[in-house]
C-alpha cells in the first residue's frame, strides 16, 4: 500500500497516539512506510495546538515530524478566510494560539473584541475559552461578521472517563445567540482535505483514520481512498454497519496496514445470492444474516458455536473484509443483528 499512494494523510488521536501515549507499533510502522518512499502528513481537527507544537509532540513519541508535516483545521480556516477577505483584515479569534498563528500566516490580523470591527469571527477549541470572548464573538457575528469554525466535533476524548465537549458543542452558543450557522473547515468538510493536498502536493493521497464520521467521511467528500484502523473509537461492528459515506476503502488493525497487502474481495453470483470471498473466507447474505464460512472447513457461521480454523490475525481481517463486502452490498446499512454472529466468529466481540 505504501507504494500505491504517494502521501498518507494521517489522523493523530486514536491513530498515532491516544492522549499523550503512542499507539503500540505506530512509530515502527510509520518509519517503515517512510523508508518505502511514502510521504507522511499529520492532519488534525485540533485547532488549539500550533503545527510546531504538534510536530514536537510527535517527535517526543518516537515519530519524527517537522513543522511542514502537520496540517491543522486552523490552517484550513485561515486559508478560507484569506480567500474571502482583503489582506490585513481583522478577524476575531474565539480560540487559542493555533488559530492566531494560522491567521498571521495568511496575512490576516487576529483581534479579540467586537469593537475592533472584525470582518470575520473564527472559533476553535480552547480548553480555557471564556464566556467574555464567546460573547464578543456573538456580538461581532450579530453585527455581520462572517462566522467560521475550525471543526464541528461535538466531543473530544477525555483523559479518563467519558468524552468532553468539543468545538462542535461550543459553537452552539454563538449559533444559538445569533441564529447564524458557521462555515466549518475541519473534517469531514472539504477545506481541511484540500489544505492537506495543497500543502503536500499529493497526487494520490490515502486518508488514514479511526473515525467514520470525520476521517472516512472526509476522504469520501474529498474523493480520496481511505484506511480505517481499529485502534481508536471505531470498532468492527460500526465499520460493517456503516452508511456509504462512512465505508473505508481498506480496514486494518493498526498502522501496520500501511505495509501489508489488502487482498481484494471477490464477488461471485450464485443461485442463493452473491457471495464475497477474501483470503479463504466467504460471506453470504442468506436473507436474514450474513453467513460466514472458512475455506479450511467449509462450515457456515452458526452463531459462534463452531470456532472453525480462523488462522492468524491476517486471516481474521480477511474475514472482516469479506464480511464488509456482503454487508455493503447495498446502500442501506446492515442491521447489527445481521452481522454480530459472523463478527463473533472472527473474534470481534
Amino acid at each position: 500500500m505504501s507504494e500505491a499512494y504517494d502521501v498518507a494523510l494521517l489522523d493523530l488521536d486514536g491513530v498515532v497516539y491516544i492522549g499523550h501515549r503512542p499507539v503500540a507499533g505506530a512509530a515502527d510502522a510509520l518509519a517503515k512506510a517512510r523508508a518505502a518512499g511514502q510521504r507522511l502528513a499529520f492532519v488534525t481537527n485540533n485547532a488549539f495546538r500550533t503545527p510546531s507544537a504538534v510536530a514536537d509532540l510527535l517527535t517526543r513519541l518516537g515519530v519524527p515530524a517537522a513543522l511542514g508535516d502537520v496540517v491543522t483545521s486552523a490552517q484550513a480556516a485561515a486559508r478560507l478566510l484569506a480567500e474571502r477577505l482583503p489582506a490585513g483584515s481583522p478577524v476575531l479569534v474565539v480560540g487559542g494560539m493555533g488559530l492566531r498563528h494560522a491567521l498571521r500566516g495568511q496575512g490576516l490580523r487576529p483581534v479579540s473584541t467586537a469593537a475592533e470591527r472584525p470582518a470575520a469571527v473564527v472559533q476553535g477549541y480552547d480548553p480555557n475559552l471564556s464566556y467574555g470572548l464567546i460573547a464578543e464573538g456573538a456580538q461581532a457575528v450579530s453585527n455581520g461578521a462572517l462566522f467560521v469554525a475550525s471543526n464541528g466535533d461535538l466531543t473530544i476524548p477525555g483523559a479518563s472517563g467519558p468524552p468532553r465537549p468539543g468545538n462542535g458543542a461550543l459553537i452552539q452558543v454563538i449559533r444559538a445567540a445569533t441564529g447564524t450557522d458557521p462555515i466549518i473547515t475541519g473534517k469531514p468538510e472539504r477545506p481541511l482535505h484540500r489544505e492537506a493536498v495543497m500543502r503536500t502536493g499529493a497526487e494520490r493521497p490515502l486518508v488514514v483514520g479511526d473515525r467514520l464520521d470525520t476521517d472516512i467521511e472526509g476522504a469520501y467528500n474529498g474523493g480520496a481512498d481511505s484506511l480505517l484502523v481499529l485502534t481508536g473509537v471505531t470498532d468492527a461492528l460500526a465499520a460493517v454497519t456503516a452508511v456509504p459515506a462512512h465505508r473505508p476503502t481498506y480496514v486494518a488493525a493498526d498502522l501496520a496496514g500501511l505495509l501489508t497487502p489488502h487482498p481484494r474481495v471477490r464477488r461471485s453470483a450464485g443461485s442463493g445470492g452473491d457471495s464475497y470471498t477474501c483470503g479463504g473466507w466467504t460471506a453470504r447474505w442468506d436473507g436474514e444474516i450474513v453467513a460466514l464460512s472458512h475455506g479450511g472447513d467449509g462450515d457456515s457461521d452458526d452463531g459462534g458455536r463452531d470456532s472453525g480454523d480462523e488462522g492468524g490475525v491476517g486471516d481474521r481481517y480477511d474475514g472482516l473484509r469479506a464480511l464488509c463486502g456482503a454487508a455493503w452490498r447495498t446502500d442501506a446499512p446492515a442491521r447489527p443483528a445481521a452481522v454480530e454472529q459472523a463478527l463473533g466468529r472472527l473474534g470481534f466481540g
